[in-house]
């Protein structure tokens, strides 16, 4: 128990792309596939919705206590401002209230900062036996489960027009975490500098140019989460236009 509750990475060390690491994003693709195949059970188990909001906000509770246990709190650097840290606790909001604003910003801001950071995660070589690597996917895939449930269960889409409204907010917030680097002397959102474990940044240039890169990269995914709903969309058109058709034949 003090080996996983431990204040500084013991025994392996976390490793890219591992056996472990593969395991942990499996388990979440697997949960998530069985929110969707069992979507009409859980859309009548709203217990099922506050659990979810309770163990994310349980999680980010957990990691602020763990860092000033450990004596490595600090504003520079512990504040819940990450993007990816910020939509755990909208996506709990989310959960109990069924926002559809809020929505749809997790959905694009929340799984595209989410996906990239448990794929190339900055864990400090905390490895998969330590609390702070469970917290950490917890509270990630925590926030892709989260659009999974209301997608599944309640059949929501994200529009067009969300996409560049999320883009705008992603921006703004991104103005506002400027200013409190500077004031802080912090690094949130990497804005003033890369991270010191690799990452996606490693290949996107030098500062400041990665962020220009970033800006891209961010659009780019938030329209690739888009795609299946703009498929859905163009498919579900056609089958009515046929039926328009054939029932106009009928007659």
């Amino acid at each position: 128990m003090n080996s996983f509750f431990a204040c500084h990475p013991v025994q392996h060390s976390f490793q890219l792309f591992s056996v472990e690491h593969l395991v942990t994003l499996a388990i979440i693709v697997i949960i998530g596939a069985f929110i969707f195949l069992c979507r009409k059970q859980l859309r009548k188990k709203r217990f099922v919705f506050v659990l979810l909001s309770l163990v994310l906000i349980a999680s980010e509770t957990a990691y602020q206590a763990w860092e000033i246990r450990c004596h490595q709190w600090s504003a520079k650097a512990s504040l819940p401002l990450q993007l990816s840290d910020i939509v755990v606790l909208l996506a709990a909001v989310m959960l109990i209230t069924k926002n559809r604003f809020l929505f749809n910003f997790v959905y694009f801001a929340g799984i595209s900062s989410s996906v990239q950071a448990m794929i190339t995660p900055d864990l400090g070589g905390y490895a998969y036996t330590q609390f702070r690597y469970v917290q950490f996917y917890v509270s990630h895939g925590g926030v892709v489960l989260a659009c999974c449930m209301l997608i599944a269960t309640c059949r929501y889409e994200p529009t067009f027009r969300s996409l560049w409204v999320s883009v705008v907010f992603v921006n703004l917030y991104g103005g506002f975490i400027y200013a409190i680097n500077r004031l802080l002397g912090a690094n949130y959102l990497y804005m003033m500098k890369k991270p010191e474990h690799a990452s996606l940044l490693d290949v996107l240039g030098p500062h400041p140019l990665y962020l220009v890169s970033i800006e891209g990269i961010m659009i780019l995914s938030f329209l690739v989460l888009y795609l299946p709903f703009w498929i859905h969309k163009k498919i579900k058109g056609k089958s009515i236009l046929l039926k328009r058709n054939a029932n106009t034949g009928n007659l």
